[in-house]
Order: structure tokens, then C-alpha cells, then sequence
């Protein structure tokens, strides 16, 4: 693992209703099967693994992601069509959601359960 800082941090302007400027702060490289773990003021953690194919872009989303107090969640930009896959904190579901509104988002399906998932599978017709 290596990381790079940025000092200063990049700014650049993020939002749609509502501009702010993000803070790029710096590269962190991961090596195959490397592992950095991120963790927020209240002690909701989120990992990010590197393997030779690409990344392990979140813990498992009904095992340790629930365990680290973090609901995911696939979002859709209403006004670009992009879409997203946030992480929710446990408990922050309202500034989640006026987040949402104030940005023109709007949730696809929330991703935090077995049940959410199978059924999710079930929809897109995935095999067992």
C-alpha cells in the first residue's frame, strides 16, 4: 500500500441544488489482495480490497457492511440517469433522504438484506 497525499487538497465543485466544494485529499494503491479500511466518527467502518481483477468495492452488503452500521443503497440521478451506490450509516436515513431530495435522486432499491437481495436476484432472473 502506498498513498499519495495531496497538499493541498484538489478543490472542486460538487452538488446540483446545492454547490460545495470536495477536497480530493490524495491516491491510495493497493497491491492484489491489499485492504484498507475507512471508518467514520461514529465507528462505522467500510473496506475496500484489491484483488488482480479489479476491487472488492464493498464488504459483503448483508454481512459485515450490516455489521459496520451501513446500509447499501443503489441510487439513480434523476436529472443525469447516472447511477450510484451509496453507503447509508445506520440511523442517518433522514439526512440521507434529504440529501436525496435536494440532489434530484432518487433510491432504485436498497441493497442491506437477505431479503432486499434475493428478491433482487429473483427480478433480474440471476441463477442460484
Amino acid at each position: 500500500m502506498k498513498f499519495e497525499p495531496k497538499d493541498p487538497p484538489r478543490r472542486f465543485p460538487v452538488g446540483n441544488s446545492v454547490k460545495f466544494d470536495m477536497r480530493d485529499c490524495g491516491n491510495l494503491r493497493l497491491d492484489p489482495d491489499e485492504q484498507v479500511t475507512f471508518v467514520t466518527a461514529s465507528g462505522a467502518e467500510y473496506d475496500v480490497a484489491a484483488k488482480d481483477w479489479g476491487f472488492y468495492a464493498t464488504p459483503s452488503l448483508n454481512g459485515r457492511l450490516e455489521q459496520f452500521g451501513l446500509r447499501g443503497v443503489l441510487i439513480r440521478n434523476r436529472g443525469t440517469g447516472r447511477y450510484f451506490v451509496f453507503l447509508v450509516e445506520r440511523g442517518r436515513e433522514k439526512p440521507f433522504d434529504e440529501y436525496c431530495i435536494r440532489e434530484n435522486l432518487s433510491v432504485v432499491v436498497w441493497m442491506d438484506s437477505m431479503e432486499a437481495l434475493d428478491d433482487l436476484a429473483t427480478k433480474m432472473g440471476a441463477p442460484e
